[in-house]
């Protein structure tokens, strides 16, 4: 859902983000949805990878990375 928000820029930031936008040939209201995306995409990332490492498990995996390099490569895995 759409939606009108009211956003209060300091001028120096405003024009940066019109310069920006201009260079990307896109409207500054583009520019500044496009900001606000790549930002929660960042937060929500950074929120998952520390879930999973909450939930990691050291043990499991050195055990895993210490078989790494004795087995010998499969047909099909040669350089």
């Amino acid at each position: 859902m759409a939606g009108n928000f009211p956003l209060r820029l300091s001028e120096s930031v405003r024009q940066a983000a019109e310069k920006a936008a201009e260079r990307d040939g896109v409207s500054l209201n583009q520019f500044i949805n496009l900001a606000v995306a790549e930002k929660t995409a960042a937060l929500t990332g950074a929120e998952m990878v520390a879930r999973r490492a909450a939930r990691a498990d050291r043990a499991r995996f050195d055990a895993v990375m210490s078989r790494i390099g004795r087995e010998e490569p499969q047909a099909g895995d040669e350089v």
